[in-house]
């Protein structure tokens, strides 16, 4: 990202080293409240996600492949389906730059129908189903699973409405059920976590893993790549407890409190979203720790988390970039114009440290 100074690094999935900054709500689903501009809106269009360069032979999707018929998105009607309550500063960042995409192009309000699932991955299923039937002609969505959606892709293939997916990945086929996928490599996400947990704990201790929610591949990946991690790079480390807080601050927080009954001599914690680092957070102070005496670790890039670097409670947070509303329009613009997009459009994400949260708090969402 041009003129910071935080870590980057990108995640290894692209042959190409050029990277390429790509600049930058109803129906009968019900739309979500709210065109407030939130934090991660435009407030911070600095941080703008960046894509790597696509791969050599990695399969693409064109317009004419995929049967559908050019659209011109300022007149088209968009559905965005969330999957989570924007209590998560991650979803409220997602959320907002799509609307603040849609506005910037000038879609009308009313062509844009947003969507939020409550974490009910059947409400999510409904919500897209609806939009389908109301009309839209393309779709963004923010899958709350990666399994289940087989009733969406029919009515979509029937219509040929093309779907973007972000942040997390559906398993399916490209240019079939879906167009592509936009986001970050979940598993290098897990490895750089645990490259940081290794350099904190000089290489031996115990860690626990506070798991995502199970049923999507960013747990799924971010856990494996964690793993592979210190077992290559740290093998005195010992991972002695693992458990789902459901990317939750407050399931973070009991699964952290049940962890320090148990193991009361953990000496770090690996959190796979920021909100459950946060929850670990205060257990420990409810368990009278200090700053630093357990050592966190977590995923995502909120400004609590970096906010804890600097005062000492997590050690490192490794980006997860939410600002997805530029890249998202970017591509299906490029795709009804007829250029071919690639399966997977990879996102490179910094990391934070004590050598930078303090500096680079304001890039954070």
């Amino acid at each position: 990202m041009t003129g910071m100074s935080g870590h980057w690094r990108p995640a290894l999935l692209s042959l190409s080293t050029a990277l390429v900054v790509l600049a930058g709500a109803g129906a009968c689903a019900k739309s979500e409240d709210g065109d407030t501009p939130a934090a991660g809106g435009a407030a911070n269009s600095a941080g703008a996600q960046v894509a790597q360069s696509a791969a050599a032979g990695v399969p693409t999707c064109t317009l004419e492949q995929f049967g559908g018929t050019k659209v011109d998105l300022k007149t088209a009607k968009i559905g965005f389906s969330q999957s989570e309550k924007e209590a998560n500063p991650f979803r409220i960042a997602e959320t907002q730059s799509i609307r603040d995409e849609a506005a910037k192009l000038g879609i009308p309000k009313t062509n844009l129908q947003t969507t939020n699932a409550n974490s009910q991955f059947n409400k999510q299923i409904s919500d897209v189903e609806q939009m389908i039937d109301s009309g839209v002609q393309l779709l963004v969505i923010a899958p709350l699973n990666s399994d289940g959606w087989d009733s969406v892709f029919a009515k979509a293939a029937a219509k040929k409405i093309p779907i973007i997916t972000i942040d997390r990945k559906i398993n399916a086929t490209p240019c079939k059920d879906y167009l592509t996928f936009i986001g970050s490599n979940f598993e290098e996400q897990g490895k750089r976590a645990a490259d940081k947990m290794a350099a904190a704990l000089g290489n031996k201790g115990q860690v626990a893993i506070l798991l995502g929610a199970p049923g999507n591949n960013v747990t799924t990946l971010r856990t494996k790549g964690f793993k592979d991690q210190i077992a290559k790079v740290a093998p005195d480390i010992k991972l002695v407890f693992e458990q789902t807080g459901q990317f939750s601050r407050e399931e973070g927080q009991k699964v952290a409190e049940q962890l320090l009954q148990s193991k009361s001599d953990i000496n770090g914690i690996y959190a796979e979203n920021d909100e459950m680092g946060l929850g670990a957070e205060i257990a420990l102070k409810g368990a009278g720790k200090k700053p630093g005496d357990v050592k966190i670790v977590s995923i995502d890039g909120t400004k609590g988390a970096v906010q804890g670097i600097a005062d000492g409670w997590f050690s490192a947070v490794i980006e997860s970039n939410p600002r997805f509303g530029p890249l998202a329009f970017e591509t299906a613009t490029k795709f009804f114009n007829g250029e071919p997009i690639p399966a997977d459009i990879i996102i490179s994400d910094r990391e934070y440290d004590e050598s930078n949260a303090k500096t680079d708090l304001a890039s954070a969402y």
